[in-house]
């Protein structure tokens, strides 16, 4: 049941207009949940002072890798990929609904012109056919009395600068896939450059062991053993070709061109050196990281449809003016036309509507603690993946360390079975196990330093990458 009324013939009781108001302050202002978070991070080493500043991250976070060429492919990813086209497109579209909440709050004009001719029986009516013309305008304005409109902008306003997040949150999860696959590309090349070093080693070795066997000096099986360790050697290089191939196709991909038409990069057997780690506090996660401040305004958004749906309770005021004027004719209509005019406030309120307002806030305040349990959920994953890419550097640090001895033993392991199977002291066997050890610790070590690398780029990203929020939302 809908009730319209007139202000001049109707007053309100003051015990209603005390609901009403009562009504309308019932929406508190949006504030982020408190979230108690570690003073300090439980992987990091050395230990953060809770108390010393921490320092910013650059937001081209890249360059402290050196790489010119990584550089440059991050950034042709930030700004011909794909995904992040659709996500700027996505807050462009948000923006477009921040200007049409806001036009709620003023006045809407309307004008229309119309020419009428109606007519009867002459006899009857005592006149025959008549032509009228008509033009007129009106003007409509519903003040913001419970701040229904208010707080639709607000929601509008969050939406986009939750998209506005989420695309920079797409922009480093992007670059971040992408300077990992480079990583594992220069591996490769790393890889490849290992096997034709011991492609040349293994010939060399193949060549001795069948001067050894001409001269009778060993058995027909280490020459055998020899070329059959060659070989596998040789077959190993066409999977790793394969391997950069596929790394340089999803390079492409995310570079936002066709592998044809993406600039082949060039073969380099050298990995970044691994920067320092960052410094920093949990509790900067909240302001570093994009997807938490697109998690806070989600929250945001949904707090203020919340206040709008429960203004429903609240009757909606409208000022309105129209005027017509009206003649026989064009002329008329500008010299001495008809006028016919109004002007007054209303006011509608709905008495009864099955619970239909009830079941609607209890819904919304049902979507804005989704909201928060969603956006306490980002935060603790946030951490998670803070800690996780804390533990992989600092071991992995380690890790390189000791791989590093590991190589530096099979090197000398490698050079003295040599010298003793040149020497006839021991069969081919030997030498073939020290050169795969050797072999194995230094594609080991390769991989270990390109586990690092990505380790250090997936912290700098869980730190926000050099995130900042735009400046009407610090």
């Amino acid at each position: 049941m809908l009730l319209r009324m007139s202000l001049p013939s109707f007053r309100l009781a003051p015990a209603a207009l005390a609901a009403l108001l009562a009504a309308c302050a019932s929406v508190d202002e949006h504030r982020a949940p408190d979230m108690a978070l570690p003073t300090e991070f439980l992987y990091a080493s050395p230990r953060v002072d809770a108390t010393a500043p921490t320092a910013a991250i650059d937001a081209a976070w890249w360059r402290v890798y050196g790489d010119a060429e990584l550089s440059r492919l991050l950034q042709r990813v930030g700004e011909a990929n794909a995904e992040i086209a659709q996500a700027e497109a996505r807050w462009r579209q948000a923006m477009a609904q921040v200007d049409a909440a806001r036009a709620l709050a003023f006045p809407q004009v309307g004008v229309g012109a119309s020419i009428t001719r109606s007519g009867g029986n002459a006899a009857a009516v005592g006149t025959g056919a008549r032509q009228i013309y008509a033009a007129g305008a009106d003007v409509s304005w519903a003040p913001d009395l419970w701040g229904r409109v208010g707080r639709t902008r607000d929601a509008a306003e969050a939406d986009a600068a939750a998209l506005a997040a989420l695309r920079d949150a797409a922009r480093l999860a992007l670059q971040l896939a992408a300077a990992q696959g480079y990583v594992r590309m220069r591996a490769l090349d790393a890889t490849l450059a290992l096997q034709a070093q011991a492609d040349v080693a293994y010939a060399r070795s193949l060549q001795v062991t069948q001067l050894q066997y001409d001269a009778g000096l060993v058995a027909r099986a280490d020459v055998i053993q020899a070329e059959t360790q060659l070989q596998s050697l040789r077959t190993q290089v066409f999977t790793l070709q394969r391997q950069r191939s596929l790394e340089a196709n999803a390079l492409a991909l995310l570079a936002g061109s066709t592998p044809a038409e993406f600039p082949l990069l060039p073969i380099d057997a050298a990995l970044p050196a691994v920067p320092p780690v960052p410094a920093a506090l949990p509790g900067e996660l909240l302001r570093r990281r994009p997807d938490l401040a697109a998690a806070e305004r989600q929250l945001a958004a949904a707090h203020a449809r919340l206040g709008v749906a429960q203004t429903a309770w609240l009757p909606d005021f409208t000022l309105s003016a129209s005027g017509t004027l009206q003649a026989s004719s064009l002329a008329r209509l500008l010299d001495a036309p008809a006028r016919v005019w109004s002007l007054g406030p209303q006011i509608a309120a709905t008495l009864f509507d099955g619970g239909a307002r009830r079941a609607n806030e209890v819904a919304f305040t049902a979507a804005y603690d989704e909201q928060a349990a969603a956006w306490r959920g980002s935060v603790l994953s946030a951490v998670r993946e803070t800690e996780d890419a804390l533990v992989q550097v600092s071991t992995l640090a380690e890790q390189e360390r000791q791989q590093q001895r590991l190589v530096e033993l099979a090197t000398e392991n490698e050079r003295v079975v040599g010298f003793r199977y040149e020497a006839g002291e021991i069969s081919f066997l030997e030498v073939a196990t020290a050169q795969n050890l050797a072999l194995s610790a230094r594609r080991a070590a390769i991989d270990v330093r390109a586990e690092r690398l990505a380790a250090s780029m997936a912290l700098v990203a869980a730190l926000g990458g050099g995130w900042q929020p735009p400046a009407s939302a610090r």
